[in-house]
């Protein structure tokens, strides 16, 4: 191997006082993937920005450390020579690509720019190079796409546009910063096979920033990892999977998720000597079928969207219900209407017995006692000028369970039951790390004495270590209350670790539902079997094959049959 492309010395960044990124080192060659990971706030993405000069001038400043590219230091660079290397030699990908494309202008006028500004292409000859790499990136019909807007795409697709960008310039390095976290796993299987594919037609070298561990096992030739700022261990793929050096390094990985790992289990783990068995139905749910309206057009309203078709399923007391699929596979609007956040237009639901959708407004509001939610943001979930202690005391508020010196006894104990301390109740949303705010959010369904919890994606924000200490907590809680969750998610490995049955839906409709061993370790359906496959595995040596395309003509979509004992598959 030649030498590196980029070498990185002593790279220091501070904030203020913090110091977020201490004498980091490292190099690059080409064509090679080199993955930098660790926990939110390691300092990963910081370096990575600075590379680039996109830290904010104001606040950030580069204290010490150089890194060579092509002889000259980048981190010495004026803006004038920076807007020369940034997009031409060194190009970025980011995790949100809504954010990074300009809402307002068509994706044809995006891609074109970079060709006219940094190649002095004509306006024709940039929109062929722009509509060759659409295709090179496999988005359907380029034409169109062209004239679109960025909101008028899915997040896979904006993903690819921003991919395709990034290489139209065919960069020596590529930066991607968390690429696939904000995807779903198919989506995200098919992005890292089309990073695979760029790389090897234009030998590239990728700088992979992320916190996934299957995904540095799948992508990666060598890994750095990095804790509050320092690089804490170096090293081949393999031997930082196999052979850890670092304590942190094996805390790391021993907090993943891995699926498979339950797969001899009947239930999730026990975190308890003795805990709650499934016991009688909290919640069912029969024909539930829920359409938006569509967008208004010159010749009237469009047929609109159908976001749950038919939809079925009952949860015991001291189970978990996994609701998994791909974004708009109707899961979350399933989990929000049964807790009747939103009204569907037919179809039964029972809490207890109970018909909620019989219920007044009025009967509404106290049956909620039995039925909470748990967000995905738990920092959107928070209002950001109330304290905590007021947060989780405002619905037994609500609910006349206590006032006075017996409420702050309540909100004490909550704070403890989730392992926070009761003098964090005078604190405020923005005082807490993303783990903490989700068990404040977790003592604040837990306030009024549920039945039923809705955990819509609760840990798919947190980094892999926080997720482990919040799902345990869950399970602890469960096992010892007798909760009956409904947890909707993405994520197969966590679903594994969490759930007693399991549910899979795919454009609205249930496909699959059963025994969580028989769904995962024997699915029936073909949709769910190319959700399994798409799981990236943390092992570098079981290297997933890149995915099948489905003909989605040919899945089954039709009325569920029970196959097995309580296991139903759509025919």
């Amino acid at each position: 191997m030649s030498g590196p492309l980029l070498k990185v010395r002593d790279l220091s960044v501070a904030f203020g006082p913090v110091q977020a990124v201490d004498g980091l080192s490292y190099h690059l060659h080409a064509g090679e993937t080199l993955a930098i990971v660790g926990e939110s706030g390691s300092g990963k993405s910081v370096s990575s920005m600075a590379l680039l000069g996109l830290l904010p001038q104001r606040s950030a400043r580069i204290t010490q450390g150089e890194a060579i590219f092509e002889g000259q230091n980048l981190l010495r660079m004026s803006e004038r020579e920076q807007r020369r290397i940034r997009g031409n030699r060194i190009a970025m990908i980011f995790q949100e690509p809504m954010t990074s494309l300009t809402p307002v202008l068509r994706i044809g006028q995006q891609l074109t720019e970079a060709l006219t500004e940094h190649r002095g292409l004509s306006q024709r000859a940039a929109r062929d190079k722009a509509l060759e790499m659409l295709r090179l990136v496999d988005l359907s019909d380029p034409p169109r796409r062209m004239l679109q807007f960025p909101h008028e795409l899915s997040g896979g697709m904006r993903q690819r546009v921003m991919i395709a960008m990034a290489m139209a310039l065919e960069p020596d390095i590529l930066i991607a910063d968390e690429p696939t976290t904000a995807l779903d796993v198919t989506v995200q299987a098919e992005i890292l096979d089309l990073m695979r594919d760029v790389q090897a037609r234009f030998g590239t070298a990728i700088l992979l920033i992320t916190h996934d561990m299957g995904v540095v096992a799948e992508m990666a030739d060598r890994v750095v990892v990095m804790h509050r700022g320092k690089k804490v261990e170096e090293g081949p793929v393999k031997t930082i999977f196999n052979n850890p050096r670092a304590d942190y390094t094996a805390s790391l990985l021993a907090a993943v998720p891995r699926l498979g790992a339950r797969s001899a289990e009947d239930g999730p783990r026990p975190i308890i000597a003795q805990p709650a068995q499934p016991g009688e139905v909290v919640l069912h749910a029969e024909g539930m079928c829920k359409q938006f309206a569509g967008r208004g057009s010159l010749f009237g309203r469009s047929s609109g969207t159908v976001a749950m078709k038919d939809v079925g399923f009952s949860v015991r007391a001291g189970e978990t219900l996994a609701l998994v699929g791909e974004s708009g596979s109707g899961k979350s609007t399933s989990g929000r209407a049964v807790l009747r956040l939103l009204e569907i237009d037919s179809g039964r639901i029972a809490l207890e017995g109970e018909d909620m959708r019989a219920l007044s407004s009025r009967s509404l509001r106290k049956a909620r006692r039995a039925m909470q939610m748990v967000f995905q943001d738990p920092f959107a979930a928070l209002n950001p000028r109330i304290s905590i202690g007021r947060l989780i005391a405002e619905p037994m508020l609500i609910h006349g369970i206590a006032q006075g010196s017996e409420l702050d006894d309540r909100v004490a104990a909550l704070l403890r039951r989730v392992g926070l301390e009761p003098d964090h109740m005078k604190r405020f949303a923005h005082e807490f790390s993303g783990g903490q705010r989700q068990r404040i959010c977790i003592a604040r369904a837990l306030s009024v004495g549920p039945k039923l919890i809705v955990a819509d994606e609760p840990t798919s924000a947190l980094d892999v270590s926080v997720q482990a200490q919040v799902l345990e907590l869950m399970l602890e809680l469960q096992q010892t209350m007798g909760l009956a969750y409904l947890f909707i998610s993405h994520d197969m490995a966590v679903v594994e670790e969490m759930a007693h049955r399991v549910a899979v839906m795919r454009q609205g409709r249930i496909v699959e539902m059963g025994p969580r061993r028989n769904v995962l370790d024997a699915p029936r359906h073909p949709y769910t079997g190319a959700l399994l496959a798409a799981v990236p595995k943390p092992d570098p040596a079981a290297l997933r094959q890149k995915l099948p395309r489905l003909n989605l003509k040919e899945i089954p979509m039709g009325s569920l049959v029970e196959v097995a004992p309580n296991h139903w598959v759509a025919q």
